[in-house]
């Protein structure tokens, strides 16, 4: 049988490489069900990279196992192989290549993230809340502030709770919202266009504060409309916190001292963490709350309720006067927080190291 030339057996792996790594590249498995309009811009970014990853591993990979086999030390050969002193055409190759892939994916990162920077689509800035709120330091006489963020405890807690869970209305023709698998049925809703919403947001060890301009409402957990785009102003009060929510695919540093922003759009009903993914102290594990994403309606109620209540909140906050050393403040709490009692106890027994 004659033997197949090895351009025909290169041109046959070339294209198996490229279909395995396309293949792979979009059905990785590893990103959970996005639930926000900038996600897919995120998504295409990595399962391109993770494609083009794919095919390197393969490559690679591939070249050794060959070269193993068919350039192996022989039995009883104790020669050296014939020298080489270098491949032009090759060497251009595999730097040419690279560069050129590299570049490519330079430009389309920074064109990933001006889309995500500006919500991804047209937004329509609210005239009234062009400059920057700043939720106010606690007051404290010396030592460290500590926060965090603790269960809620009223009934009035689970109703609002439900409500974020509620289907939206549905109306005929209309775009369909995909729901991940393990939130309610899909939902179809119509969002008329009502400008963008600004909210505040500050970081601090170890919560997370958000407060709605324009109104006396301060809570622990974030509420936000389906289908309307959202703006948050985040800051920190003491050190680098980073505000992540893994389902919108977003992650932005909270700076002291200077505001940083972020945008996006909810396009599917739900509730989904909010992560601190910055090192910001002992406690860092514990600093996490959720995004809640309503109907327009039931968004409507909680504002509703919100302002009934004079800005009754969802969290309860505790905030140490700085009174208090950390293992006091913080061991009624280990329970709801999850800490561990020898994780609190060693507070006491390096208390230098939590002053900032």
């Amino acid at each position: 049988m004659k033997e197949i030339p090895n351009t025909i057996t290169t041109l046959i792996a070339g294209v198996a490489v490229t279909l395995i790594s396309v293949w792979y590249g979009q059905n990785h498995g590893l990103l959970p069900p996005d639930a926000s309009r900038e996600a897919p811009l995120i998504d295409g970014l990595f399962n391109t990279m993770m494609s083009i990853c794919t095919g390197l591993f393969l490559l690679i990979q591939g070249a050794l196992v060959v070269s193993l086999f068919r350039f192996h030390r022989r039995k009883d050969d104790n020669t050296d192989a014939a020298p080489v002193h270098g491949n032009i055409p090759l060497e251009i190759v595999w730097t040419a290549i690279p560069a050129v892939t590299v570049l490519w994916l330079a430009i389309y990162s920074f064109d990933v993230y001006k889309s995500v920077d500006s919500g991804g689509f047209e937004h329509v800035h609210n005239a009234t809340n062009t400059s920057a709120q700043v939720m106010p330091a606690p007051q404290a006489t010396s030592g460290v502030a500590y926060a965090a963020t603790l269960p809620a405890s009223t009934s009035g807690t689970e109703d609002q709770s439900s409500s974020a869970q509620q289907p939206a209305q549905t109306k005929p023709d209309t775009p369909e919202v995909i729901q991940p698998s393990d939130q309610q049925a899909p939902t179809r809703q119509v969002v008329a266009d009502t400008g963008e919403l600004n909210i505040d947001v500050t970081g601090l060890r170890y919560a997370w504060i958000f407060k709605y301009p324009g109104s006396d409402i301060t809570v622990g957990e974030l509420h936000v409309p389906l289908g309307r785009q959202v703006r948050l102003k985040l800051a920190a009060q003491d050190v680098i916190h980073a505000f992540w929510v893994p389902a919108f695919r977003l992650k932005q540093d909270t700076i002291p001292g200077q505001e940083t922003q972020l945008r996006f759009t909810p396009r599917t009903v739900g509730e989904y963490p909010v992560i601190c993914a910055e090192l910001c102290g002992p406690y860092h594990g514990a600093m996490n709350t959720r995004v809640i994403v309503q109907s327009p309606e039931d968004y409507q109620g909680w504002l509703q309720s919100q302002t009934a209540s004079a800005g009754g909140t969802n969290q309860t906050v505790a905030t140490n006067p700085a009174e208090q050393s950390p293992t006091e403040f913080l061991t009624p709490y280990a329970e709801e927080l999850g800490l561990e009692p020898e994780l609190i106890a060693g507070l006491a027994q390096h208390p230098s190291s939590h002053h900032h």
